[in-house]
């Protein structure tokens, strides 16, 4: 099962659930808002415990 993580849109506001892939490692990818389908960036950090870390932010901030 995917750990889900509560963030907000970066454009809209929103709040949005995101499921992360922990598996994969620190990573950053494009997501769409739910909401206003404007493109986020994603970047996913996992400390050595497993403690996942998770920041949004518009392409302009990328």
């Amino acid at each position: 099962m995917l750990p889900a993580v509560e963030v907000l849109c970066p454009y809209c506001g929103e709040p949005l659930t995101l499921l992360i892939d922990d598996s994969a490692g620190a990573q950053s990818y494009i997501e769409d808002c739910q909401v206003c389908c404007r493109p986020m960036v994603v970047r996913v950090r996992i400390d050595e415990e497993g403690a996942i870390d998770v920041e949004v932010g518009s392409e302009d901030d990328a």
